[in-house]
């Protein structure tokens, strides 16, 4: 598998997102988060996109929020987070298993994924990723298989304030099982908004320790 060509197209795809403009409806906001939606053009439901302030620079935010050492220890929606295979020194493979959710109606899922990080001018700092085939690391019975269309984190400091961040985060994950579109589409805000007041919250408690 040429994980170099699948990386690089998928930072084309978050970087378009990023871009994107137009159609976006704002679903949820909470906890100085907001997240809004539009129809995939990936798969048959939506793409989501989570945007907030974080008290950090890119630099700082971006591998807080994919390396193993730090993500294991603040992502509450994650039962473990590991690195399968490094690829070169900005792209590696990670299988992530989730908890169940809401009192046991979404059962735990495991995703295999891409991870590309990837800078752009004015200290912007962005992950790409997608799920992929990796025979180091099949399917088990403990958990349903999910499946993560382009997503990531594009990360640039606010002009105003260049030690802080806006932080934007795309998912459109297909979750797998037998599960109704209108659970999906009540979990992932959630997921979303959950995501960045943990990182925030992570980020300080860091910090508090230094």
């Amino acid at each position: 598998m040429d994980y170099k060509k699948i990386a690089d197209e998928v930072s084309e795809k978050l970087l378009s997102y990023s871009q994107d403009t137009s159609g976006w409806r704002v679903i949820k906001v909470s906890k100085n988060v907001t997240v809004s939606s539009k129809p995939s053009k990936e798969y048959a439901g939506n793409i989501y996109r989570g945007e907030g302030i974080i008290k950090e620079v890119p630099s700082k935010i971006i591998p807080f929020m994919y390396l193993p050492e730090y993500r294991s220890k603040w992502d509450k929606a994650l039962k473990s987070y590991k690195l399968l295979e490094s690829i070169d020194q900005d792209t590696g493979l990670y299988h992530s298993v989730t908890h169940s959710y809401g009192m046991g109606l979404i059962s735990s899922r495991d995703f295999v994924d891409l991870l590309h990080v990837k800078p752009y001018p004015g200290d912007v700092l962005t992950t790409n990723s997608v799920s992929v085939e990796y025979s180091g690391c099949p399917p088990t019975p403990s958990c349903v298989r999910g499946y993560n269309n382009p997503c990531g984190y594009v990360c640039s400091p606010l002009p105003e304030n260049p030690e802080h961040s806006k932080l934007v985060v795309f998912i459109q994950p297909e979750l797998g099982g037998m599960l109704p579109c209108s659970l999906v589409e009540s979990v992932l805000p959630t997921t979303l908004i959950n995501l960045i007041t943990d990182t925030r919250a992570g980020l300080k408690a860091l910090k508090d320790q230094n």
